[in-house]
């Protein structure tokens, strides 16, 4: 049975979360089961498997179930990644369709909920987690895009409650689609005081009168990793270094030029539950994503609040989310361009941020934007939808 016991004050109601991915590395899913099941509710999470992972297992007591599917080592067609979501769609369908509350991570997932609404279970609730602007992703273009702003218009129409990931992507899809505003759940980690640790320094090798700044998260072009790269590359000889912490496409570059460069390091990534000793081993984090697309113009990426819990200041592009946060709680600088020159004047303008208010500013920061505030929204969400 994938559905774990709530506690023992459980309204017997179970909730199916779908994801399309391999379910090791989704914090924000993992937070929600973990809240759902604390609140009492029966939880399990539907992924894709992937060798050598379990099909069935247990994370943090959160029973996930891999579908195995036929397909999955044929090509990546276009075609046949269609069939390959059906097979999939078919079997969750099959399995999982009596559930009391499907809750669809992105749109991929959506149809699946409305599939079981409309044809096998009608008292099915559908909850729809717009985890970003899902029609104006970085690359999404011509057919296919015009294809899910379709999808998304008619099924979401379907949908019980819509949550989603920041406030401008909620007044969005309100104007869009003529529906209720979808609730606000940040990305946020849980509330945590951090000792301030100086891992990079003891194994990196970096000199006590380094300012270290961070980039956390995923290597991928997008978001804005060349215009850090270019611009330590242009500081090579002030006292300011750039440490890489993560995993992705671009890590082979990073690793690359950090051989030639002795500002610019690289550190794979780490495990969560210790994640934010190694980002308080920084002075300062960066998160300057490219205007590409209103996806990430209205974007609030996760390790921004990481940067914060981990009691660090930000230096952050001028989009529209960030911006509001860093200079409506003085937490960090914005940069005014997404360019070389832009983040060099930014570096030079956080050093000389006085470092008391600067931790002060922080602390208040932390105590609004953590999970344990996220969650009572989500709560509510469901209070709601039950």
């Amino acid at each position: 049975m994938l559905f774990g016991k709530g506690s023992t004050m459980s309204n017997s109601k179970n909730i199916c979360a779908i994801v399309f991915n391999n379910f090791t590395n989704d914090s924000r899913v993992l937070k929600e089961n973990i809240s759902l099941q604390n609140a009492g509710y029966s939880v399990g999470v539907v992924s894709l498997h992937e060798s050598p992972l379990e099909e069935f297992e247990d994370i943090q007591k959160i029973p996930v179930h891999r579908v195995k599917l036929k397909s999955r080592g044929w090509s990546k067609h276009k075609l046949v990644q269609l069939l390959k979501y059906i097979e999939f769609a078919y079997c969750v369908i099959r399995k999982y369709k009596n559930s009391h509350i499907l809750h669809c991570n992105d749109l991929g997932a959506l149809p699946i909920g409305v599939i079981i609404k409309k044809y096998f279970n009608r008292h099915i609730s559908i909850v729809y987690d717009a985890h970003e602007y899902e029609t104006e992703i970085y690359g999404l273009n011509g057919l296919e895009k015009k294809l899910k702003q379709m999808l998304e218009k008619w099924m979401i129409n379907y949908a019980d409650k819509v949550i989603t990931v920041s406030d401008s992507i909620a007044n969005e899809y309100a104007n869009m689609y003529n529906i209720e505003k979808p609730s606000l759940v940040l990305n946020t980690p849980p509330y945590k005081d951090i000792q301030k640790k100086d891992i990079f320094r003891e194994t990196l090798g970096i000199k006590d009168e380094q300012a270290i700044f961070l980039y956390q998260g995923g290597l991928f072009s997008g978001r804005g990793l060349e215009v850090i790269i270019e611009t330590f590359k242009q500081l090579v000889n002030d006292n300011n270094v750039i440490v890489f912490m993560g995993y992705g496409p671009l890590k082979t570059l990073i690793k690359n030029v950090s051989k030639e460069y002795t500002n610019i390091y690289f550190h794979p990534a780490v495990f969560p539950d210790v994640l934010l000793e190694y980002t308080s081993s920084a002075d300062f984090g960066i998160s300057t994503i490219k205007d590409s697309c209103l996806s990430y113009r209205y974007c609030l990426p996760n390790k921004l609040f990481e940067y914060f819990m981990a009691g660090i200041p930000v230096i952050v592009s001028n989009l529209y989310e960030m911006k509001k946060i860093v200079q409506n709680y003085g937490v960090g600088i914005v940069s005014k361009e997404n360019t070389v020159q832009g983040l060099e004047d930014a570096i030079k303008e956080v050093v000389k941020l006085n470092q008391d208010d600067l931790n002060n500013n922080i602390q208040k920061v932390k105590k609004i934007y953590n999970w344990e505030e996220q969650e009572k929204m989500l709560l509510k969400v469901y209070k709601e939808l039950c």
